[in-house]
């Protein structure tokens, strides 16, 4: 496929956009690299180098009896789990590859894809059976999983208020499990038949970085050594921000009851 020098750039704009995406949905950085790699393939270059990290990609692309194409982005997002908007990235970039589609209408698909980010509904009601599925299945009973419930949603509302404010991850999981320690601990010490070690343990499950951590890992093993030990130390970050908020937490509810 022939492109113009402006249509080169275009390209790579929207190939970062497309990697972007897929590293806030939580894609691993293997799966970044093949996907723009193959998308560049397909739209006529000779060679495509692609060069991603969780806070960068940088791409070159090679036309035969031409200058290469250089583009950089910084990346600024944490990174996500949403596997929906993953499968639409997923699809679009094997239509360009199966036949490349026009760069206008591949702007416009990934406009879509970036603004189709699943309901808060979702989020929040996956928060509640999440938070009160695991109390009861480490051992609480129904009571400890109607309580889990209930802060499974108090999470959820407090990730999305903090997530609207320019906190980073790690003070604002310290944040939330902080004031979720102090929650469960204080109604715990006020209702006896609640088991306050069962309740927080499935709560905070829910703020556990496991995808990220485990691309992180495989990442590692794969050959991406530098992409995988950022993110895993990334999230080793994260869950101790999470374990010093619930002990603080903890320490507190001890000198209350």
């Amino acid at each position: 496929m022939e492109l113009t020098r402006y249509q080169q750039y275009y390209l790579l704009d929207c190939m970062l956009e497309m990697g972007e995406l897929l590293l806030d949905c939580g894609a691993e950085i293997s799966r970044v690299e093949d996907t723009l790699t193959r998308v560049g393939t397909a739209y006529g270059a000779k060679r495509t180098d692609v060069f991603v990290i969780p806070s960068l990609i940088s791409i070159t692309l090679n036309y035969p009896e031409k200058e290469p194409v250089t583009e950089t982005r910084r990346i600024h997002s944490t990174g996500g789990t949403d596997f929906y908007r993953m499968e639409k990235l997923n699809s679009l970039s094997r239509d360009c590859c199966r036949e490349p589609i026009d760069l206008k209408e591949l702007r416009a698909r990934l406009d879509h894809v970036a603004a189709g980010k699943k309901p808060f509904s979702v989020v929040f009601w996956g928060s509640v059976l999440g938070g009160g599925g695991f109390a009861v299945f480490f051992g609480g009973t129904l009571l400890d999983g109607l309580a889990g419930a209930i802060f499974g949603a108090g999470i959820c509302l407090l990730q999305y208020a903090l997530g609207r404010t320019e906190l980073n991850p790690v003070a604002s999981n310290l944040i939330v499990s902080l004031l979720t320690g102090l929650a469960i601990g204080i109604v715990a010490g006020l209702i006896p038949a609640l088991h306050m070690d069962k309740i927080m343990i499935g709560d905070i499950m829910l703020m556990i970085p496991g995808l990220a951590m485990t691309n992180a890992l495989r990442n590692i093993l794969v050959g991406n050594t530098i992409s995988g030990t950022m993110r895993l130390a990334e999230c080793l970050t994260w869950a101790g921000a999470l374990a010093g908020g619930f002990m603080v937490a903890l320490a507190l509810v001890d000198r209350i009851f």
